[in-house]
C-alpha cells in the first residue's frame, strides 16, 4: 500500500455513493426514454420518407425516359444530316 503516490484510498461516504449510483441510474432512464421516443419518431419519418420514394422513384423513371428519347432524337437527326 505504500506503493500509491497519494496514500492509501479513502473511504467513500456512503451518502455520496448513493448519490453517484442514483445518477447514474437516472441517467440510464433517461437514455431509454428518451431512444424510445426518438425511436418512434424516427419510424413515423422513414415510413413518410418510404411512400415519397415511391412517388420519386417514378417520377426520375419519366425523366430519364424523357431525357433517353430526346437523345435518340437528337442521334438521329445527327445521322441523317451526315448522309
Amino acid at each position: 500500500m505504500s506503493d500509491l503516490p497519494y496514500g492509501p484510498p479513502v473511504r467513500v461516504s456512503p451518502l455520496i455513493r448513493f448519490g453517484r449510483w442514483s445518477f447514474l441510474t437516472a441517467g440510464i432512464l433517461y437514455g431509454a426514454f428518451h431512444q424510445n421516443r426518438l425511436s418512434k419518431k424516427e419510424a413515423k419519418i422513414r415510413e413518410i420518407e418510404a411512400k415519397e420514394k415511391v412517388i420519386r422513384d417514378a417520377k426520375l423513371k419519366e425523366e430519364k425516359a424523357i431525357a433517353a428519347a430526346a437523345e435518340m432524337k437528337a442521334l438521329e437527326e445527327m445521322i441523317s444530316t451526315k448522309k
